[in-house]
């Protein structure tokens, strides 16, 4: 089915370019001081995975970086539309007017607008309490709407197994149901340490490993699928 080639595709670029572009920040950031006008803004000796030395938006938000982060959003979100497309139209091939299918592309379009949202006005700057309660809102919104769409594809496609025997590896369908589970859990655990103020290494650490649970949902969709010859 040409579709299923198609979301195969664009889930294995879902994952690369977000992956690509903001560890190329990081390091930029952290090793090549010189590329930075405002020496303000380099960070050092951090592994932010582990330590939480600094925030995705920190490394992201300044100029030369955000010469390489936005665009890449931007190109992540035109991804994410086509792949919640491709796998809306997957779905009624095997099962016409499935009950979850309009939850997921609601959610995963959704996910989409709120991450070239989050890039417009990343690095903009204005001292006003709800600019700032704005981007918080847009990036937090990004994340709710991945996860519930990802979780909404998974109970799809779970719901439908029998139908796709022949065109997915169900051990990939169970990882990603593992996955969606721990970013479930991990999300509601969580809730207490980003409401509060403190734990900022804690914040920074978990927002990149989270940012690195949610795209490998999409490697997983580029193994879990057969190509049929």
């Amino acid at each position: 089915m040409d579709k299923i080639t198609k979301v195969k595709s664009i889930s294995i670029w879902i994952f690369v370019v977000p992956f690509v572009a903001v560890n190329a920040c990081l390091i930029l950031i952290t090793n090549f001081h010189d590329l930075f006008p405002n020496q303000e803004h380099i960070i050092h000796n951090t592994i932010p995975y582990i330590d939480g030395g600094a925030s995705i938006s920190r490394t992201a938000r300044v100029f030369p970086t955000y010469l390489i982060f936005k665009p890449a959003m931007f190109l992540t979100s035109y991804l994410l539309i086509k792949y919640w497309i491709y796998n809306k139209e997957i779905i009624n091939f095997f099962e016409s007017n499935h009950k979850n299918i309009k939850y997921f592309v609601f959610f995963g379009i959704g996910s989409a607008i709120f991450l070239i949202l989050h890039s417009i006005f990343l690095g903009i700057k204005f001292d006003n309490d709800f600019y700032k309660l704005f981007r918080r809102i847009v990036m937090l919104s990004f994340i709710l709407f991945e996860v519930i769409a990802q979780t909404y594809l998974v109970a799809t496609l779970y719901s439908i197994k029998e139908k796709l025997a022949n065109h997915i590896k169900f051990y990939v369908l169970k990882i990603k149901l593992i996955l969606v589970s721990i970013l479930i859990i991990v999300a509601v655990i969580s809730i207490p340490i980003i409401s509060t103020a403190g734990n900022k290494m804690i914040k920074h650490a978990l927002e990149w490993d989270y940012f690195l649970a949610v795209i490998t949902f999409y490697l997983l969709t580029y193994f879990m699928w057969k190509i049929r010859r």
